[in-house]
């Protein structure tokens, strides 16, 4: 699904501002810095004048000019550090800003044929805008590793949800190299969604691209362009943004109507990103034994043999914070 024009723009907008808010922090920094540390700018000056000298002296035959140049300019950026450094500033405190480093924030970097591509930033999107993925915008600014708390779980309960964030934390750290999928199953409530939310955050701001559904909209999506043979191109282009993206989270399995077209389209997705070596997070409220008498034996077998499972229970937590906050807690 090619992105429309107005698509189009609105992200290359959004870059545009990106680079106007960065390089407005950046003008803050340099003059925070100008007031707060006496000769630095005169420094930063000295190496323009420094530059133009180097060029007419290398102009009028001098070998010598650009090896003193380096020499010059080494010995500038030392002072201007160790002047950062004494005033009590970070030594990349005046380096430009990006929002993305691999793209500069123009969304756009170079390939392994030297030509344009659309950086990982870009994908994310496009994926965004192609499936109104506000959603998981929501869930991670809510939901992420800093606002996690132990408090509303004891003794087993919690023993088995330090051992998920765990096993979260280790799945975002080790996300590049080590290809792993998560299975997050258990009573209602009890933290599988919003640890999903945590791993959606940090690889997000690390530039992977994650796609999220529940599963009843995701299957609700598929089995419109599946059974329109007015969508046929766009069901290869939905098959190809599944399939390829960093990571796949499907939320709440078990909620969706289950039928031959369900765990049929299921397997195909698993089996697909399996051979791609693409990760996915599933998170359900059905034990592994109605998992495995909903489902096929084949999806059975796929989840319990190439996924860490991961068990969580305890009473509702939504339902205690509601409690909580009606008694003024």
């Amino acid at each position: 699904m090619a992105l429309s024009n107005s698509q189009y723009e609105s992200i290359i907008k959004e870059y545009e501002q990106t680079r106007d808010r960065n390089r407005q922090l950046a003008g803050e920094r340099r003059r925070q810095v100008y007031a707060a540390v006496p000769g630095y700018r005169e420094l930063e000056e000295s190496v323009g004048s420094l530059g133009a000298l180097a060029a007419r002296r290398i102009l009028d035959g001098d070998e010598t000019a650009k090896d003193r140049l380096k020499v010059r300019l080494a010995e500038l950026s030392a002072r201007r550090a160790a002047l950062l450094a004494e005033a009590g500033f970070p030594s990349d405190y005046l380096d430009p800003l990006y929002s993305c480093p691999l793209c500069q924030d123009t969304g756009y970097v170079a390939g392994e044929d030297g030509l344009k591509e659309k950086c990982r930033c870009f994908r994310q999107r496009e994926l965004s805008l192609r499936y109104a993925q506000s959603n998981i915008q929501d869930l991670i600014q809510r939901e992420n590793f800093s606002t996690l708390s132990y408090e509303y779980y004891q003794g087993e309960d919690l023993q088995h949800f330090r051992a998920a964030v765990e096993l979260s934390r280790s799945f975002t750290e080790n996300f590049k190299e080590d290809y792993r999928n998560l299975f997050f199953y258990g009573t209602v409530g009890t933290g599988k969604s919003f640890l999903s939310g945590c791993i959606a955050h940090e690889l997000l701001q690390a530039g992977f691209s994650v796609i999220y559904f529940s599963a009843a909209g995701f299957f609700e999506r598929l089995a419109r362009y599946a059974f329109d043979a007015r969508n046929r191109d766009t069901l290869q282009d939905f098959y190809e943004d599944l399939f390829q993206c960093d990571l796949l989270i499907l939320d709440d399995l078990g909620t969706e109507v289950t039928n031959s077209f369900v765990t049929s389209q299921l397997f195909a997705c698993l089996n697909e990103r399996a051979l791609r070596r693409k990760s996915v997070i599933i998170s359900t409220n059905l034990s592994l034994e109605e998992l495995r008498d909903r489902y096929s034996d084949r999806i059975f077998s796929r989840i319990t043999s190439s996924f860490s499972l991961c068990k969580l229970t305890g009473p509702d937590i939504r339902i205690y914070r509601r409690r909580l906050e009606n008694n003024g807690g």
